[in-house]
C-alpha cells in the first residue's frame, strides 16, 4: 500500500470520526467548545506524561479526555453564574488550560517530543511511519487503527442513543419530562468529542480537528432539514473534503492538514452561499420576492 493511500485513509477515517459528533455540536450551537477542547486536552496529555513518563501510555488518552470533560464543565459552570456569556467563558478557560500546558512543556518537558506546533497543525505526512505491529506483522499505521476504533465508538453511540440525542438536542425540556437526563447525554457527547480530539491530535492537529467537526456538519445542516440526511451528508462531505485535500496537497507540495482545512472551509462557504434551501443567495432571492410582492400589494391598495 502506497504512502499516499495510507495518508488518505487516515484522513478519511479521522474526518468521519470527527464529523459524527460534530453534527450534534452544530445543532446544539456549541461548536466553539470543540475548539476549546482540542487545545485544552494538551494539558491532560502533559499531566499524564508526568505521571507515566511514557508518551505511548494509554493513560495519556485517558488524562486528556478527562481534562476535555473538565473544560466543558468549567465553561458551563462559569456560564451558569450569569456573570459572563458562553463565548466569554470559553475565552477564559481555553487560554488558561492551554497556556498552563505550554508552560509545563517549556519548563519540564523541553527534551520530550511534545511539540506545540505539531499539536496545532499535526503531522499527517508522518502518520504512516508510526506502525502498529502485532506478533511480528505490520498491520498498518497506528493512527489508522486508533481512529478506526474511535470512529466505531462514535458511530455506535449515535446509533444506540439516536433518539436520546435527537430529543435532548431539539427539546431538552421535553426530554426531561419524558424521563431522559439531558445532562448525561450532553456530557457523554462531550466525552466522545474529547476522546476523538485526543485520538486525532497526533495525526491532524487541533486546527483541522475543529474544521472536521464543524465544516462537514454545517454543510449537512445547510442542505437538509432531516437529521438522518444531515448525518449522511456530513459523512459524505467529510470524505470529499479529506480526499480532495490530500490530493491537492500532494499536487501543490504543501501541508496536508492545512490544505484539507482550506478545502473544508471552501466547500462550506460555497454551500453557505448557494444552498438551495438555506443559502445566502436563496435568502436574498426570497427577500427580493417578498419586497416585490409587498410593493404589488401597496400598488393594488392605491
Amino acid at each position: 500500500m502506497s504512502m499516499i493511500t495510507e495518508i488518505t485513509m487516515i484522513a478519511v477515517v479521522v474526518a468521519i470520526a470527527c464529523a459524527l459528533p460534530g453534527v450534534f455540536l452544530v445543532l446544539r450551537g456549541v461548536t466553539m467548545v470543540s475548539d476549546a477542547i482540542t487545545h485544552t486536552v494538551l494539558l491532560g496529555i502533559v499531566l499524564a506524561f508526568f505521571i507515566t513518563q511514557d508518551l505511548n501510555s494509554p493513560l495519556l488518552m485517558i488524562g486528556a479526555t478527562l481534562v476535555g470533560v473538565a473544560t466543558v464543565w468549567l465553561i458551563e459552570t462559569i456560564q451558569r453564574s450569569d456573570l459572563v456569556s458562553n463565548d466569554a467563558a470559553i475565552g477564559i478557560v481555553f487560554p488558561l488550560f492551554f497556556s498552563i500546558a505550554i508552560i509545563l512543556i517549556t519548563l519540564y518537558a523541553g527534551d520530550v517530543h511534545l511539540d506545540e506546533d505539531a499539536v496545532l497543525m499535526g503531522d499527517l505526512a508522518f502518520a504512516p511511519f508510526r506502525r502498529f505491529d502485532a506478533f511480528g506483522y505490520d498491520l498498518g499505521p497506528q493512527s489508522l487503527w486508533v481512529m478506526s476504533v474511535i470512529l466505531v465508538i462514535n458511530a455506535l453511540f449515535i446509533f444506540f442513543f439516536y433518539k436520546e440525542l435527537k430529543i435532548t438536542t431539539f427539546d431538552p425540556a421535553f426530554a426531561a419530562a419524558l424521563g431522559f437526563t439531558p445532562l448525561i447525554i450532553h456530557y457523554a457527547l462531550m466525552t466522545l468529542v474529547s476522546l476523538t480530539a485526543v485520538g486525532a491530535y497526533d495525526s491532524v492537529g487541533s486546527i483541522l480537528i475543529v474544521g472536521f467537526m464543524v465544516g462537514p456538519a454545517l454543510s449537512g445542516y445547510l442542505l437538509t432539514h432531516s437529521l438522518k440526511k444531515m448525518i449522511s451528508i456530513t459523512v459524505l462531505m467529510a470524505v470529499i473534503n479529506s480526499i480532495s485535500g490530500v490530493q491537492l496537497a500532494f499536487l501543490f507540495d504543501t501541508t496536508i492538514a492545512g490544505m484539507i482545512a482550506v478545502v473544508t472551509g471552501g466547500t462550506t462557504l460555497l454551500i453557505l452561499v448557494f444552498s438551495p434551501g438555506k443559502g445566502l443567495f436563496k435568502q436574498q432571492l426570497n427577500q427580493k420576492r417578498a419586497h416585490n410582492n409587498l410593493n404589488k400589494r401597496i400598488e393594488t391598495l392605491i
